[in-house]
């Protein structure tokens, strides 16, 4: 099909995102913003539509897909209470915080490097499943059975005392929460 038949095939398909947005949505705002990202995604991808099939269904799939991917990242993005958050700010110096930050840098390094990979972009760096499988170059069930794997070993070395200290034991709690945080950005990338 010629970009410009796709362009015109789903310019005419525009009110029926629209609704099918707004019934799952529920708000009009969102389901624009939905039903435009959907068309970009239907447009970006013209060259895997197979002429002859039908355009409504291959379309409503990708707003469908967009819109479950969304509510699977949502639950991330939660509104902070300010409540909440004043009572979660305040520190209290406690040394046995920076003593259990140091204890979990150095258990996360002595994971194997795969499990540490997944759990670092998964914990530390925030990303969901899909992305961290998308960087690791892998399945998403083996960034998921990674990442368990990696939380149950920190579990037990963590409880069994074998942190082990190195010549880095030395570091403040801020430079091992910072070295967590630097060993995600470096494993997302720029």
């Amino acid at each position: 099909m010629q970009d410009d038949d796709f362009k015109r095939e789903l310019a005419e398909l525009i009110p029926h995102l629209r609704a099918f947005a707004r019934n799952l949505c529920g708000d009009a705002s969102s389901a624009d913003d939905l039903a435009q990202e959907a068309m970009l995604k239907a447009w970006n991808a013209r060259e895997s539509y197979q002429e002859g099939t039908n355009l409504k269904a291959w379309t409503f799939t990708i707003l469908r897909n967009a819109f479950y991917s969304e509510k699977r990242r949502s639950w991330r993005r939660q509104p902070l209470d300010p409540e909440v958050a004043e009572a979660t700010l305040v520190s209290n110096n406690d040394p046995d915080d920076q003593m259990e930050l140091l204890s979990l840098r150095n258990a996360i390094l002595r994971l194997p490097e795969d499990q540490r990979e997944a759990l670092v972009l998964v914990g530390a760096g925030g990303l969901s499943y899909d992305e961290a499988a998308d960087i690791c170059g892998c399945a998403v069930g083996t960034i998921k059975s990674r990442v368990s794997r990696a939380r149950q070993a920190l579990a037990v070395i963590l409880a069994t005392n074998e942190v082990g200290f190195n010549s880095d034991s030395d570091i403040s709690a801020e430079e091992a929460f910072d070295d967590i945080m630097a060993q995600a950005s470096a494993l997302t990338g720029p």
